[in-house]
């Protein structure tokens, strides 16, 4: 049975300005990411791990190679565009929770839908969905600042996942959090990329984790090697 390729780099490269000096963050990355894969990429601050999320998830442009998504190559569409399909495809989990603190807990996961156009009604229905499969449906009248550090990354997780995207970029998503907590969600995040079928891609520079992921990887110096 073939394998369903959901994101693939090729050959990536990004280079920053710093003054009159250029800085090569990423040296020719490839990496292909398949349906249902659970990845790890391993390295200390700084190492570029974040950089290349942001490319892998269309928030940045690499200044050479390109990226496909689904079989299709991204580097001829516009800004919009990509915006459109990053919506459609990719949730994301950041160190920061980025909950809207105006908002409780079941509309901040909700706005995902009704940015998208969704009615009211059935996006509070797939909000509350996914607040049971991360366990928080008894906090969902809850504004941000009335929840734990893990239960608003548990949040976070849910709006994530509200849509139904094809992959769930996460950037150092257990940062903020105490180890039981960082234990916690990484076992959360394993457990719903299998049971909603879903394709799941960590940046962490935590090596303990390894052991959540199918595959790891190590950035060194610019360059990705599997380990």
């Amino acid at each position: 049975m073939n394998e369903q390729v959901i994101l693939k780099a090729v050959n990536v490269i990004k280079v920053y300005l710093v003054g009159n000096e250029e800085l090569v963050v990423l040296k020719g990355i490839n990496l292909k990411v398949a349906k249902g894969d659970t990845i790890g990429i391993f390295g200390p601050s700084g190492s570029g791990k974040s950089t290349l999320l942001h490319i892998l998830g269309t928030l940045d442009r690499p200044t050479s190679g390109y990226i496909e998504m689904m079989g299709r190559d991204l580097s001829g569409l516009s800004d919009r565009e990509l915006s459109a399909m990053r919506n459609r495809m990719i949730g994301f989990v950041f160190q920061f929770h980025y909950l809207i603190p105006e908002l409780n807990l079941l509309e901040n996961v909700a706005a995902p839908l009704l940015i998208a156009g969704e009615g009211r009604r059935e996006a509070m229905r797939k909000a509350m969905h996914i607040l049971e499969e991360v366990g928080l449906a008894d906090r969902w009248k809850h504004h941000p600042d009335e929840l734990s550090g893990g239960e608003r990354q548990r949040g976070a997780v849910a709006r994530a996942l509200v849509t139904s995207p094809e992959i769930i970029l996460a950037d150092e998503p257990t940062g903020n959090l105490d180890h039981e907590n960082s234990e916690k969600l990484m076992k959360l995040m394993v457990e719903l990329n299998e049971k909603l079928n879903t394709t799941l891609l960590v940046v962490t520079h935590n090596e303990s984790f390894m052991r959540y992921f199918d595959r790891n990887y190590r950035l060194v110096d610019g360059r990705l090697f599997e380990v």
